[in-house]
């Protein structure tokens, strides 16, 4: 599984539109992954929870996946459309 999957998996257990979340994979330096997470703006309530809450735990869950499969560092960018 793909760090990319990984994201997806987890967003779209949050969010209500799973067929409209998208998670896109960047590379920033040679070191450094960048996931941008695209949901709708009717979920990003829940997928930024309160005070945020639910991004951060987000983050750390990618970030921990991708230690733990010795992956680059990944910076997420949680946005809606």
């Amino acid at each position: 599984m793909s760090v990319v999957e990984f994201a997806e998996y987890i967003v779209k257990s949050i969010v209500k539109e799973k067929e409209l979340v998208k998670v896109s994979e960047f590379q920033a330096d040679d070191d450094i992954k960048i996931l941008e997470i695209l949901v709708p703006e009717s979920d990003m309530g829940r997928v930024i929870g309160k005070n945020g809450k639910m991004s951060t735990s987000i983050r750390t869950l990618i970030q921990a996946f991708a230690a733990v499969n010795n992956m680059p560092k990944v910076k997420i960018n949680i946005d809606s459309f």
